[in-house]
């Protein structure tokens, strides 16, 4: 089998671009290596378009129109930390889009840009633009000739293409109701009536049947339909036209390409995903995360995970049970030493609640959905914090360091570390293993 993007470096190497491009534009059939990795380049904005059609079915999205949300609501995520509003953004040669935001110091706040190929280019937000941290954004391409008056309150951001996702992410902080004020005060208005192109017809699919050649049927419209802002991405697409041309062929050139796919990039591909994850302490996070440093596979990955996810910058996300799932009739407790508290490793806050491993957040706990600095949490004598998660709370254990967990059925955890620090980004933090009270101890403490 070869691996998906084993000449992956080599296609980066600026001295051998041009005899690598001429070859793959030249040859008549393309090497297997080819395939697999012209196809791995052009799922990742497959997947992208697929969610674009398929948001546009299924929510209430217009274009250049926020739709704010809300724990319980019809477009719910499962952070249940912070307010979350989401938009497609659309400009052209001559209509921009303009977002206003509102002062919203004293809480973690982002909006977050992401590109039509899965790739954060901006977060809008007081260490971004600490000079700008509030009033009004104007979202242009990067063609769109717009003088701003000197003495306007507003901050022009290029996209590379017409397109663009928006997503805010705004801690409820303190007073739910005040962050939910904020929010709705958070408005994404068009300045005209800007030319949107449909989005590229293709054909559907899940991430458990992904396309096979057919995918190379529409390539070339695809490619178009938006640029890729990562540099030197002109091999890859030579690739991707190459196969394009001969999946229309013939029928043999068109079955020996599908069986590629079939036998040889998806079994590859799984490995790429593996290769993705950090593991440490039963807790798993993504290695990269919104931002791919011009590594396509791993943006494809990203991809096929999350299409949405923000850079490891502005928020790092640990799973516990996603390989054994955590059972809800069992006590386990988290113990973080003084020395290594969670709040020491975050300049914002951190947050961990219950998921249910099928269903999405276990919202029907209505007790208290998770745990974060603002739970009023009890520190040991020793200065040590001790978190707990069971279905009933054991005895001496203090309420509030207690997360009610869904008795009679499986879970997950998820801890979040919204600007965390150097060691957490780079991967060299993670939280301390889950102990599980046996029964003896449980008798003891009781």
């Amino acid at each position: 089998m070869v691996p998906v993007g084993q000449s992956r470096r080599s296609d980066w190497d600026h001295t051998m671009s041009r005899t690598e491009k001429a070859r793959v534009m030249s040859a008549a059939t393309p090497a297997v290596q080819d395939i697999c990795d012209s196809y791995v380049y052009l799922l990742g904005r497959l997947l992208v378009l697929r969610q674009e059609h398929l948001e546009f079915m299924h929510k209430p999205f217009a274009w250049n129109t926020v739709v704010h949300s809300e724990a319980g609501g019809p477009t719910w995520t499962d952070h249940l930390d912070i307010a979350y509003s989401e938009a497609w953004i659309a400009v052209d040669d001559h209509t921009c889009t303009l977002i206003e935001v509102p002062d919203l110091r004293g809480r973690y706040y982002t909006i977050q840009l992401v590109n039509p190929w899965g790739e954060t280019i901006a977060n809008i937000n007081e260490r971004t633009y600490p000079h700008h941290p509030s009033g009004a954004f104007l979202i242009s391409s990067k063609r769109t000739r717009v003088t701003l008056p000197r003495d306007t309150d507003t901050l022009r951001i290029d996209l590379p293409g017409r397109k663009a996702r928006m997503l805010l992410h705004l801690e409820h902080g303190g007073d739910r109701a005040e962050a939910l004020a904020l929010q709705r005060q958070i408005r994404v208005r068009a300045t005209g009536r800007p030319v949107i192109a449909a989005p590229v017809a293709i054909p559907m699919f899940t991430n458990d049947a992904l396309p096979g050649v057919e995918a190379f049927d529409i390539a070339p419209e695809v490619l178009e339909s938006e640029p890729d802002s990562n540099p030197d991405t002109d091999i890859l697409q030579a690739k991707v036209h190459t196969v394009a041309r001969a999946a229309a062929a013939g029928l043999a050139e068109r079955e020996r390409i599908d069986h590629v796919i079939h036998d040889q990039v998806w079994t590859a591909l799984g490995k790429e995903m593996g290769a993705m994850d950090m593991f440490r302490n039963g807790w798993v996070r993504p290695r990269f995360a919104g931002s791919y440093d011009g590594d396509w596979i791993m943006r494809t990955v990203g991809n096929l995970r999350n299409a949405w996810t923000n850079t490891h910058e502005e928020v790092v996300s640990f799973r516990n049970g996603t390989v054994l799932p955590l059972s809800g009739d069992d006590t386990y407790m988290l113990r973080f030493s003084e020395s290594d508290l969670p709040s020491s490793h975050v300049k914002y806050f951190w947050s961990v609640s219950c998921a249910d491993t099928a269903d999405g957040p276990v919202n029907a706990l209505e007790r208290r959905p998770l745990l974060n600095p603002r739970s009023n949490l009890q520190y040991d004598d020793d200065g040590s914090l001790t978190l707990y998660f069971a279905p009933q709370r054991p005895q001496d254990a203090p309420d509030e360091n207690w997360l009610q967990t869904p008795a009679g059925r499986q879970y997950m955890l998820t801890w979040r570390a919204y600007g965390p620090d150097r060691v957490t980004v780079s991967g060299h933090w993670f939280p301390p293993r889950l102990e599980k009270m046996r029964p003896a101890l449980l008798r003891r403490v009781r």
